[in-house]
C-alpha cells in the first residue's frame, strides 16, 4: 500500500468534513488521504492550517503538489475527478445545477447549525442574542420544509453530492441541536436519512462527542 498523497485538515465533528470523508468512503480514495486533526473556533486559530490557508478553515485538502484547496464544495468537485467510478457530483446540464442546487442548501442548515453552537457554546448566556438565534433556527427549520416537501424523490435517487450534503446536515443536528426535533416535522425526511445512515460510510464517519 502506498503513502497517502494528500492530506486533509480534518476535525470529524465538523459536518463540512464529514461530507469530505463520506466522499471519500463511497469512490473507494481514503487510503490517498492522510488525517491531520484540528481543534479550532473563530477565537482559537490553528497556525499550521493558516499558513495555506488564512481563512482558517476546515476541510482544506492539501494535494501532492503542496498546493492546498479548501472550502468543501471545492475539495468535493476536486476528488470526484479523481476515481474511476460513476460522478457524485452530474458534469454539465441541469442536474448538475439542481445537485449543486440540493448541496448548497444542506450547506446553509450547516452554516446556521454552527452559528447557533458557537453562539451558544462560546458566549456566556447574558450575551446570547434570542433573536439572532431564531433567525438561524428558521433557516433551518425553512431548509428542511423545503427538502420534505420538494426533494424526496430526488435525495433517494442517488446517493450523490445533493444527498451526501442533506445527510451530514441532519447527522450535524442530531449532534448539537437535538432540541430542534426535526424530525417531527419532516417524517419523509427521517424515514429517508434512517436508510442512509446505515451505509458504510456514514457509519464510518459519524461523529462522537
Amino acid at each position: 500500500m502506498s503513502a497517502p498523497s494528500m492530506t486533509l485538515f480534518h476535525n470529524a465533528l465538523s459536518p463540512f468534513v464529514r461530507k469530505v470523508m463520506v466522499l471519500l468512503h463511497e469512490t473507494g480514495q481514503t487510503d490517498r488521504v492522510a488525517l491531520q486533526d484540528c481543534v479550532l473556533t473563530p477565537v482559537n486559530p490553528d497556525p499550521a492550517l493558516n499558513e495555506d490557508n488564512p481563512l482558517g478553515k476546515i476541510p482544506a485538502l492539501r494535494l501532492a503538489d503542496g498546493n492546498v484547496i479548501h472550502d468543501s464544495r471545492v475539495i468535493l468537485d476536486y476528488l470526484d475527478h479523481q476515481h474511476v467510478g460513476n460522478p457524485l457530483i452530474p458534469r454539465d446540464g441541469s442536474a448538475r445545477w439542481r445537485r449543486l442546487t440540493l448541496a448548497s442548501l444542506a450547506d446553509g442548515i450547516m452554516d446556521a447549525s454552527v452559528i447557533v453552537r458557537y453562539e451558544v457554546a462560546l458566549r456566556p448566556p447574558e450575551k446570547h442574542w434570542d433573536e439572532w438565534l431564531d433567525g438561524q433556527r428558521n433557516k433551518i427549520r425553512r431548509a428542511l420544509a423545503l427538502l420534505e416537501k420538494d426533494a424526496i424523490a430526488e435525495l433517494t435517487s442517488h446517493f450523490d453530492v445533493a444527498a451526501i450534503s442533506v445527510a451530514c446536515a441532519l447527522g450535524y443536528l442530531d449532534l448539537r441541536h437535538p432540541d430542534l426535533a426535526w424530525r417531527e416535522t419532516n417524517p419523509q425526511l427521517a424515514a429517508w436519512y434512517f436508510e442512509v445512515s446505515q451505509r458504510p460510510s456514514m457509519l464510518a464517519t459519524m461523529p462522537k462527542v
